[in-house]
């Protein structure tokens, strides 16, 4: 059996899908990504020395300021009104990795706004530390969990 792409029309055109139709529910998406430094980089971030600020400060605001707009950076994604929006990051001695987390009630997914928040997140640190490190390489982005709840469950369900 051939799939359609969602956004495809018969004779070849795009469009945004229409999802009036669809239900209200709670959406969940979680996604994840890592940038390669140089040790003395990671040393830098850590005791805040980089010249352009606190880079895991300022990476968290783009990716979550990032994915509020990720429907005015890709076509085809529909505007949400998103309920929540989070980046972290772990530390490892080679590497950052980021983790975005999003949610909002709504008729369709926010995984494009998670995907979206770690990629800025990482191209902000990227930016804040060119000046130093000319070996950064941004890695394996990519959706870790999406989900989609009934509001009709979420009702009788307090973590909702």
């Amino acid at each position: 059996m051939k799939q359609e792409l969602s956004h495809t029309r018969k004779d070849g055109r795009v469009h945004m899908v229409d999802t009036s139709s669809k239900e209200n529910s709670l959406r969940e998406a979680k996604a994840c990504g890592s940038i390669a430094l140089s040790s003395d980089t990671i040393q830098l971030i850590k005791e805040d020395q980089v010249k352009k600020g606190s880079v895991l400060t300022t990476a968290a605001l783009a990716g979550i300021s990032a994915a509020k707009q990720c429907s005015n950076l890709i076509p085809l994604c529909h505007n949400i009104p998103l309920a929540k929006a989070d980046v972290t990051f772990t530390m490892h001695p080679d590497r950052i990795e980021a983790f975005s987390e999003v949610r909002c009630v709504g008729p369709t997914g926010v995984e494009m706004e998670a995907l979206t928040a770690v990629s800025i997140a990482l191209l902000t640190i990227y930016d804040m530390c060119k000046a130093v490190d000319k070996s950064m390489e941004i890695k394996e982005i990519k959706l870790l969990k999406k989900t989609k709840t009934s509001l009709l469950y979420c009702d009788e369900n307090p973590v909702c």
